[in-house]
């Protein structure tokens, strides 16, 4: 029996490598060629793409999947759904999931893989429900880890419990390439014995195991493969589609797909890879066999370079890897997939960078303590969860049965602030309410592509950056390149491009500083409040996770030096308290 091939490379082999930065006009000229292949289906949306789409790129995410559809004829398109989260990083309610599901499914998607980061099949529901409702191939999928409370019987109760809501296939998907070529056969084998769906093994190089359990899952009787075309594979990426054609071409499970033509759409993305090779960080192309003890999955090991970087930790990379596994054994060992890479990385960063651990612990994670992402692989030890979230009790309930339905609300308030021009528009805003403004305004712009890092410089106020050069000849191993810097992220922020200038933290009495960078989502506070120690101040947006900031002290705030949509670096002043 042929093996199918589920192609990457519009979608997670991009998001492993070069942080989803991927352009719409990238993939149109050679869509119709991919559609040519025979491919089981192209995965070219969800994940990482809605996000990155409205936060970098200033596309919109609803128009990629139109656009990519048009050309896609004979092969169906697939997309990576988290569940109750969407592509987002909370619970939503269920009329939001049930709005989505429906209107990917009318702009195109033909396969909806579901997986939700702890393995917990009340949080797949509704969406599996939704998607088997509008006539949908639904792909359960299991969240593939290694811990002490992830055993193969386990994989199997899942993957009935799946096979109950009526799913059409079975993805095991390993996000951090952790399968051994044994482990892979005897889950194969023991899936195939439990359920009679077909069988999709998804896996990363990161550990350069995937090839090997590629074959070895063949042989146990797997039925799709997921791979990504060899220009934007290996790595933190999947195997190379024309490799593992090649290797299974002489025998009974040869996919029977054209070398030829594979290799002549290759040859565009491996001309087109060198447009993005500024932000291909070679950490995210090297096998390493440390990620059997980290667990980091591809998309997030290229995304943790790039937060390291915005917080000018870079040199702090061995130590935040070194913490990944402890917090991730802290909260109870679940699977490292978004939203939970991001929950547990994000938690080691600021870990590490405090020099204390839970000095500063997000809104996200907080919310995963009280079991508002579902219900951890393994109880949390009653000491963390006081850590986290002090007396609270988390719940037992599934977490979307106490939301409120909230579509019909935030509809209203988008309505207000003038962002819908159509129906997609209200879900892009319920999912990214931070960002999507922006973004639906028109007002947001396009991250540019520099051929050349240039390292980010203290902050100079609006009057003195007149006055700085921002255009430079750089020369690299004996190449001149023109580059041209515009000032970003902390640089400048919307306080000091109004005029405003921004104190020196050791000469404000009461400072209150941010300890990271990022942008601020709120503030708590006005001049004249009373306010008392550990009273939020502010809510700052870094890596993709709420970090609210407390006041140090109590007191009477005197002065506020930042507002909403303010860039802001560690060390940055943002306001004092008398």
């Amino acid at each position: 029996m042929k093996v199918k091939i589920t192609e990457t490379i519009l979608r997670d082999a991009h998001q492993s490598l070069i942080a989803t930065r991927m352009r719409t006009r990238s993939m149109l000229p050679i869509v119709d060629k991919l559609d040519e292949v025979g491919y089981f289906s192209l995965e070219m949306w969800g994940g990482a793409t809605f996000d990155t789409s409205i936060r970098y790129l200033n596309e919109d995410p609803w128009e990629r999947l139109r656009e990519l559809k048009k050309h896609m004829k004979n092969t169906p398109a697939q997309m990576l759904l988290r569940g109750q989260n969407l592509v987002g990083y909370r619970h939503y309610s269920d009329d939001v999931v049930e709005k989505f599901v429906q209107k990917a499914y009318e702009n195109g998607i033909d396969i909806f893989r579901i997986f939700d980061a702890v393995n917990d099949i009340r949080n797949m529901e509704k969406a599996i429900t939704v998607a088997k409702k509008e006539g949908a191939h639904v792909q359960g999928t299991i969240c593939y880890t290694i811990s002490p409370v992830h055993t193969i019987d386990k994989y199997v109760e899942l993957a009935t419990g799946l096979a109950e809501l009526e799913c059409d296939s079975i993805c095991i998907k390993d996000m951090a390439g952790l399968i051994s070529p044994q482990q892979a056969y005897n889950l194969v084998k023991a899936l195939k014995s439990a359920v009679n769906l077909p069988i999709d093994l998804h896996s990363h190089c990161t550990s350069g195991m995937a090839p090997m359990s590629y074959m070895a899952a063949c042989r146990a009787g797997v039925d799709i493969l997921d791979t990504a075309l060899s220009p934007f594979a290996w790595g933190t990426s999947q195997p190379p589609t024309e490799s593992i054609i090649a290797a299974l071409a002489e025998s009974r499970r040869a996919t029977g797909l054209d070398l030829e033509l594979i290799s002549e759409i290759s040859a565009y993305f491996r001309e087109m890879k060198e447009e993005y090779r500024c932000i291909l960080n070679p950490i995210s192309e090297q096998i390493d066999t440390n990620v059997l003890l980290y667990q980091i999955p591809g998309g997030m090991l290229s995304n943790l370079v790039s937060q390291l970087q915005e917080q000018n930790a870079l040199d702090k990379y061995k130590d935040v890897l070194a913490e990944m596994p402890r917090v991730r054994a802290d909260l109870g060992y679940p699977p490292l997939v978004t939203p939970t890479s991001q929950i547990v990385g994000t938690q080691a960063v600021l870990n590490v960078l405090m020099g204390e651990r839970y000095k500063v612990i997000p809104k996200e994670v907080k919310d995963y303590v009280r079991g508002l992402y579902g219900r951890p692989p393994q109880k949390i030890d009653d000491a963390i969860v006081g850590k986290i979230i002090g007396n609270e009790e988390p719940i037992s309930c599934r977490p979307a049965d106490l939301l409120e339905p909230e579509y019909e609300k935030m509809k209203a308030e988008a309505e207000k602030m003038g962002l819908i021009k159509k129906e997609e528009d209200i879900l892009t805003y319920i999912l990214y309410p931070a960002i999507a403004p922006a973004f639906l305004k028109g007002e947001a712009k396009e991250e540019e592509l520099v051929p050349v890092k240039v390292e980010k410089q203290p902050s100079a106020s609006a009057a003195n950056m007149a006055s700085i050069p921002t255009e430079f000849k750089v020369e690299v191993d004996g190449e001149v390149f023109n580059v041209k810097v515009n000032p970003v992220g902390g640089s400048v922020t919307v306080s000091e491009a109004q005029g405003k200038s921004r104190p020196d933290a050791a000469s404000t009495p009461g400072a209150v500083t941010s300890h990271m960078q990022g942008m601020v989502l709120s503030v708590k506070v006005e001049v004249g409040d009373s306010i008392c120690e550990g009273d939020i101040v502010c809510v700052i947006e870094a890596m993709k996770m709420e970090n609210a900031i407390h006041a140090p002290h109590g007191g009477v705030v005197k002065e506020i030096f930042i507002a909403e949509g303010d860039a802001v670096s560690s060390g940055h002043v943002l306001l004092c308290i008398d």
